[in-house]
């Protein structure tokens, strides 16, 4: 099978090695000459890393160098069978270049975006040949994340998400199907993990570091305001403002003042050396609060508005149980799914935290999800 990426910043280069480490044949295609030249570089590097800790030969990795051809001519998607856009999160941008590709390839050719916020649908309108379109959407970096959310627009035929999910697990990927709506399951239901921690933040009851500290008590691997720093401020951001504003402002999505400061500043983590935390070496890490109560409030009151957002998602046939647990396992590392962790907290429990939540806010933003309710 042909594969043609479109992008090739750290996510299109990062698919263009899962494909090609699975056998196919891979045109990665950008504007830019020197960003091509930068995938390639990167490419080598991370091929040569890999055989120095014997996790490919030297055959294999020289094989895979060969199966991509680099190119920013579009023309070259002709022969492809499968096109993967990664560009600009811009929808109109997208719809132009979907428009365009149709003009190159074949009838049978499908396209796929790897958007994380926008509208499938929407991007699929902009075909000839809507039904061919959906969206596979990887998680970064795509070589060692194992999830990738599927995602059929309206106009998508019925039997091409599971021919996508076919293909990914032949390439070793946990594919998950989710309905085409706003963050699609994890961009969704991982927002309180940041809005809750940036609420309590602002509100005075405790540090930064003493919020991660509380959620790393749960079993999470990083702090919310560590992920943040590592993710980039601007990007999460940029994608819970994405989110707000497709659910047509719903509070439980709304975006901090705290964290627009931080993208205004250039305080956006480990990339520009500050954020919430300090990456020059200069000062010590803070320490969080030996507080256990404290901490125990703090994760209990993130988790509880976790668990709701996953009810909800699964009330409103975004996806399965089963897929809800495992995008939030596989796609952002989360010690148990949250469907299953709501279970074991037991919904009574649940249900009565938000209660109170709602109760001391009088805000929509705390209301109990129908389907924790049921």
């Amino acid at each position: 099978m042909k594969i043609g990426i479109i992008g090739s910043g750290a996510m299109g280069s990062g698919i263009a090695q899962v494909a090609a480490q699975s056998g196919n044949d891979v045109v990665l295609c950008d504007t830019r000459t020197e960003a091509l030249d930068k995938s390639k570089a990167g490419l080598s590097q991370t091929l040569i890393k890999l055989v120095e800790k014997g996790k490919l030969t030297q055959e294999a990795a020289t094989q895979l160098d060969n199966r991509i051809q680099y190119s920013i001519d579009l023309k070259e998607m002709a022969g492809c069978d499968l096109i993967i856009e990664a560009i600009v999160e811009n929808l109109e941008v997208k719809k132009t270049l979907f428009a365009n590709l149709e003009a190159i390839v074949s009838e049978q050719c499908i396209l796929a975006s790897n958007t994380s916020s926008l509208s499938i649908t929407a991007i699929a309108s902009s075909c000839q040949k809507p039904e061919r379109v959906l969206g596979i959407h990887f998680f970064n970096p795509a070589p060692l994340m194992p999830l990738v959310e599927i995602i059929p627009a309206l106009q998508t035929s019925i039997e091409l998400p599971e021919k996508i999910k076919v293909l990914l697990e032949s390439w070793n990927k946990v594919p998950v199907m989710a309905k085409d709506t706003p963050g699609f399951i994890v961009n969704r239901v991982a927002r309180p993990f940041y809005g809750e921690a940036l609420r309590i933040f602002e509100e005075g009851i405790a540090d930064i570091a003493t919020i991660d500290a509380a959620m790393k008590d749960l079993g999470f691997k990083m702090g919310p305001f560590e992920l943040m720093d590592l993710i980039g401020n601007d990007v999460n951001y940029a994608v819970t403002e994405s989110v707000f504003s497709a659910m047509y402002f719903d509070q439980r999505y709304r975006p901090s003042i705290t964290q627009k400061r931080m993208t205004e500043a250039g305080w956006l983590g480990r990339k520009s050396g500050r954020g919430y935390y300090g990456y020059n070496n200069q000062t010590a890490p803070p320490q969080p609060q030996d507080n256990p109560q404290l901490r125990a409030a703090i994760s209990n009151r993130i988790l509880t508005m976790l668990i709701n957002e996953a009810y909800d998602a699964l009330y409103l046939g975004i996806a399965s149980a089963e897929d809800l647990d495992t995008a939030m396992t596989k796609g952002v590392n989360y010690p148990k799914g949250l469907i299953e962790w709501g279970k074991e907290i037991g919904l009574e429990n649940c249900r009565n935290s938000m209660a109170e939540l709602y109760s001391f806010y009088q805000e929509d933003r705390y209301r109990c999800s129908v389907g924790l309710r049921g």
